[in-house]
């Protein structure tokens, strides 16, 4: 095996795949990645056995094979060398680097010891959309997620997808966000609904390895979903479970509709939390109704303080006590200048949060309940 590659196509890929390598004293191949030399392209590999990500990098192939390399030493060699045109040939059990000025031997493991990576049943049936509308929308989404010990089928992005819409729906049990993307919006050859849940650190793994201007394909079958553009493959396991039946929850009414500027309330919620100790609690009012939405917080060690903030409300609203950061974590994932508040009085009844003009994202927070 021998190859010619530039350093910072190399670091990439390593980049893209490091996350999917795993600890194990038992299997410490999984810190290994396999190397393949291809035509015009090394094939980088990696698997926790829980994941797999696949990256090509394009490279001047002199001799095919496969080796495995540890990544981390690997990626410290790459990450720190200073000429951009590196050397690689397998020499026996050791893969030789070279630049003009510098030289390393690593030792390398078999390439029969790493894992089989399994291969999704069904290729014929794919959907097929954007990076960058995916990325955004699995962003919006995710603004409402956080890992459970207790329920682990909340710690999964839902794929609702019907033949003129996919949802993606988040959810700890103190919020929800759902994202809606319309049919003009993708492509697919589906011929029936289905729903499957992506575990979170796989959601959160293609927001930072997929590239905006890359077409992405989702392929799956009953156990895995293969996430596929021309550069990686990222082949994962599903959650096992069902996720809450949400829709139930969805507020039909409220007591009161606020419309105000998204940056001023995000600076202020801020800036009144800081009283807000660890709980984090700031109450909402709008006391005179239609023009003003009240924020404010106390904290017996270190005072008090409110934020009257320019609105437009349809009515009075008695107090209502949230987690500030929750509320903030909503408005950052909007994308619009305006925000729509959709606030209930009672204690058991959620807000909504969404854009004033634009209906394909909501996030509902409930509010902490009176002692």
């Amino acid at each position: 095996m021998k190859v010619v590659v530039i350093k910072n196509n190399l670091k990439e890929g390593l980049d893209t795949i490091q996350r999917a390598s795993g600890e194990s004293l038992n299997l410490p191949i999984l810190k290994y990645a396999l190397l393949e030399v291809m035509d015009q392209n090394i094939k980088l590999t990696a698997t926790n056995l829980e994941i797999a990500i696949s990256c090509l990098v394009l490279s001047k192939a002199i001799d095919k094979g496969r080796v495995c390399i540890p990544i981390s030493t690997f990626l410290g060699l790459i990450n720190n060398l200073e000429s951009e045109r590196i050397n690689l040939e397998r020499k026996g059990n050791q893969l030789v680097l070279k630049t003009d000025n510098y030289e390393a031997i690593i030792q390398t493991l078999s390439i029969d010891d790493f894992p089989i990576i399994p291969k999704i049943k069904n290729e014929r049936e794919f959907f097929e959309i954007k990076s960058e509308v995916f990325k955004e929308a699995l962003l919006q989404t995710l603004s409402a997620s956080q890992f459970s010990e207790l329920r682990p089928e909340l710690n999964s992005v839902l794929f609702d997808f019907s033949l003129d819409t996919l949802k993606l729906v988040t959810t700890d049990s103190f919020r929800l966000a759902e994202k809606t993307i319309t049919s003009n919006q993708f492509k697919t050859n589906h011929g029936q609904n289905f729903k499957l849940l992506i575990p979170l650190k796989t959601a959160q793994e293609l927001l930072r390895i997929l590239k905006d201007d890359e077409i992405l394909r989702i392929y799956h079958d009953q156990n895995q979903v293969l996430f596929k553009t021309e550069r990686l493959e990222f082949i994962s396991r599903l959650v096992d479970g069902n996720f809450p039946d949400y829709t139930a929850i969805i507020p039909k009414g409220f007591d009161s509709e606020v419309v105000l500027e998204r940056e001023k309330i995000m600076s202020a919620l801020k800036l009144v939390g800081v009283f807000s100790g660890r709980s984090g609690e700031v109450k909402l009012k709008a006391p005179n109704g239609e023009k003003v939405l009240e924020i404010y917080s106390s904290s017996q060690e270190t005072g008090e303080n409110k934020y009257l903030l320019p609105a437009k409300a349809t009515k009075k609203l008695e107090e209502v006590t949230f987690n500030w950061r929750y509320l903030a974590d909503g408005l950052k994932a909007l994308q619009t200048d305006q925000v729509f508040l959709g606030l209930n009085e009672e204690d058991k009844k959620p807000t909504i949060i969404k854009s004033p003009n634009e209906a394909s994202f909501f996030y509902i927070v409930m509010p902490i309940l009176k002692a």
